[in-house]
């Protein structure tokens, strides 16, 4: 043996041996290391502490940006999917087509928002239940231009009962434009009569009405004077109280006033308003248990243009819940008297001299005189 080694062996083959199995036997006990020995000398090696499971700290930390990254982009894909989804539920209807002598464009945005009669969609029982009737087909209860631009926005009241010229059918009330050929025709007596390029077009049935009404949990509405109507089934006290679909359609359809039709149409365009504000109000939007199934019932129940969208309806939400608010102006077509005539019953008549005024505003998008605005 040399220096205490086998025979045969030299220094370095000792040494080399030795090293071995010092470095053997600490791996097999780790608490036998060397005291003074660095804890975290693995930072500067491999880019982050090691803790007692064997992961590195530095991994931890950046692994959040990548499931971020992963969050909003699922998020991402769900709300786009989603708008895609709601668009395509709108019924879609060939509206707004050219012809001859239309009315050129006009400044400002332009919407005609009608109310239907329809049916479609309630069954015989719940037609009783609403007092709707059993007539099939769908004509108009009411019509409402709004507009909004750089000159403000507005809230029009066009009355059923007007008597205004029908492209091809004569002079008529403008319901019956509706009735004769449907939404096509009416879009065309109203740009004839009023001057004014129509750019959307939304229409609503009793089905969907009463729908959002009750997917937002009803709307706030202040009743002036006692109502009592078993013709809409409707029986309301004054005050301001909460309405279900049920009792909002009755508001909005009964003539039970001694002006009946024009105090329709001013709770129609204050109904709308309301809706509006509660339909875009954090309690609806933020709640899923109201905003989902006012988005379901919405896209299924409105009929727009073929060129309309999803966010052509968001924009005009939110320009009446400014009219609504106070942000814009609500009235009626002035009107200027009443008449009778044969197969047409009785009508009321435009006051040609105002209602000049009022359009001739609009369609140069600047803002309606108050001479004109019915109070």
């Amino acid at each position: 043996m040399s220096d205490g080694w086998p025979d045969g062996w030299t220094r370095k083959e000792g040494e080399r041996v030795a090293r071995s199995r010092h470095e053997s036997v600490s791996a097999e006990h780790p608490h036998e290391r060397d005291p003074y020995a660095d804890r975290y000398a693995g930072d500067q090696l491999a880019g982050g502490r090691i803790w007692q499971d064997g992961s590195r700290a530095g991994r931890r930390r950046r692994r959040w940006p990548y499931v971020l990254g992963v969050l909003f982009t699922v998020l991402a894909l769900v709300l786009v999917g989603g708008y895609f989804y709601l668009d395509s539920r709108l019924k879609r209807e060939s509206v707004l087509v050219d012809y001859p002598g239309r009315v050129a464009d006009t400044p400002g945005t332009n919407w005609l928002i009608v109310g239907s009669d329809s049916r479609e969609g309630l069954s015989k029982a719940e037609q009783r239940k609403l007092r709707t009737g059993f007539a099939s087909g769908r004509r108009t209860d009411s019509m409402m231009l709004l507009h909004y631009g750089s000159g403000g926005s507005s809230l029009i009241s066009l009355p059923r009962d007007s008597y205004v010229p029908i492209p091809g059918r004569g002079s008529n009330k403008l319901n019956a434009a509706f009735a004769f050929g449907g939404p096509k025709l009416l879009v065309q007596t109203v740009e004839r009569s009023t001057g004014i390029h129509i750019d959307h077009y939304a229409e609503i049935g009793f089905n969907g009405f009463v729908g959002v009404v009750d997917a937002v949990g009803g709307v706030d509405i202040c009743v002036k004077d006692k109502i009592n109507d078993p013709k809409a089934g409707l029986k309301l006290s004054p005050g301001c109280q909460t309405l279900n679909g049920g009792e909002a359609l009755g508001y909005v359809r009964t003539r039970a006033f001694a002006r009946a039709d024009l105090e329709r149409v001013e709770h129609q365009r204050q109904f709308f308003g309301a809706l509006m504000k509660k339909s875009t109000s954090p309690g609806v939007l933020l709640n899923p248990f109201r905003g989902v199934p006012l988005a379901m019932n919405a896209t299924s129940n409105f009929l727009v243009d073929d060129n309309d969208h999803l966010y052509d309806l968001v924009r005009m939400m939110w320009a009446m819940k400014g009219v609504s608010g106070g942000n814009g102006v609500t009235t009626t077509v002035p009107i200027g008297g009443t008449g009778n005539a044969a197969g047409v019953g009785a009508y009321i008549t435009w006051d040609r001299a105002k209602a000049a005024t009022l359009f001739d505003a609009l369609k140069s998008d600047k803002s309606i005189p108050d001479s004109v605005v019915t109070k």
